[in-house]
């Protein structure tokens, strides 16, 4: 039977940015509330296969780089972060989750076993906190420390 009505998931080819940003067939997705309905309905299936649900509309997502990212940032070393991920989600950073990874790109894990990076807002933020060391730097926490150190 015909479906009417509108559907959520176009039948292009869907994109997960490593700006944080949606795609369909190479085009920016402008609509705010379909990014965010995209950004909740994601799920990572064991094989790391990215996909969208929505009812009956299924299609895999294209990932450029990591499946979330970090937009924003709260917190100091006194009281711990906490990272704002593009889903709307909040969670505590993990410190000893942090990597710098090529062209200096700072990612932490998420959602107990992906990575999320840092877009530039959130990487400030955070970074404000660093105190220089030995060629890179340390960021503390409570009961942590970590050596944030560029890749050679």
């Amino acid at each position: 039977m015909p479906r009417a009505g509108f559907t959520a998931i176009h039948s292009g080819l869907i994109t997960f940015g490593k700006d944080g940003r949606w795609y369909c067939d190479g085009e920016p997705i402008t609509n705010q509330a379909i990014c965010r309905l995209y950004a909740r309905s994601m799920t990572i299936d064991a094989d790391g296969t990215a996909r969208l649900q929505l009812g009956e509309d299924r299609a895999t997502v294209r990932l450029e780089d990591t499946p979330w990212v970090v937009v924003g940032v709260d917190g100091d070393p006194t009281h711990g972060f906490v990272v704002h991920l593009n889903d709307e989600t909040s969670e505590p950073l993990d410190l000893e989750s942090l990597r710098i990874g090529p062209g200096h790109v700072l990612s932490c894990g998420v959602k107990g076993r992906h990575r999320a990076r840092f877009l530039r807002p959130a990487y400030y933020a955070l970074m404000r906190h660093v105190e220089a060391c030995d060629g890179g730097g340390v960021l503390r926490a409570p009961g942590a420390r970590v050596r944030l150190t560029p890749p050679r």
